[in-house]
């Protein structure tokens, strides 16, 4: 298989994907999604999605990945995990699991689904339901 069928391949998975999901598989979304995609399960920023798109001489500006980002978060196609109030990164493994957040690294990994268990959470107010819970335990190299 050549090159030129393996990219092709990927970009029609992307395209049927982003159709699956209700998106218009626009050329910068395909391109984005495929920069997203094509490394397997991993936390991203904006900022480094934006960077690589550059990298990858996709002409995307900043303000396009966070919309395109928003947009497949409310899609279903990722996850959006909040660290503090200033900083986000986004998950493309979208099931029920928590995350690690290396203080002074700006990294997220996931946590074993074993290793997070909780016994009980609070009833939701009147008229509302819970969506998920979200559980970032906060790590840092010993000294």
């Amino acid at each position: 298989m050549t090159d030129t069928m393996t990219y092709h391949h990927a970009e029609q998975n992307v395209t049927d994907m982003l159709r699956d999901a209700g998106l218009r598989p626009t050329r910068q979304r395909v391109s984005l999604a495929e920069i997203l995609y094509s490394k397997g399960d991993r936390h991203i920023s904006a900022e480094l999605l934006h960077e690589e798109a550059v990298d990858a001489n996709v002409p995307v500006s900043l303000a396009t990945v966070y919309n395109t980002l928003h947009q497949f978060t409310e899609a279903g196609l990722l996850r959006e995990v909040a660290i503090d109030g200033n900083k986000t990164y986004f998950d493309t493994n979208v099931s029920d699991h928590h995350h690690f957040f290396v203080e002074g690294e700006n990294k997220v990994f996931d946590i074993p689904s074993e290793g997070v268990s909780i016994g009980s959470v609070p009833k939701a107010p009147e008229g509302m339901e819970i969506v998920r819970v979200d559980v970032v335990v906060r790590v840092r190299k010993k000294v």
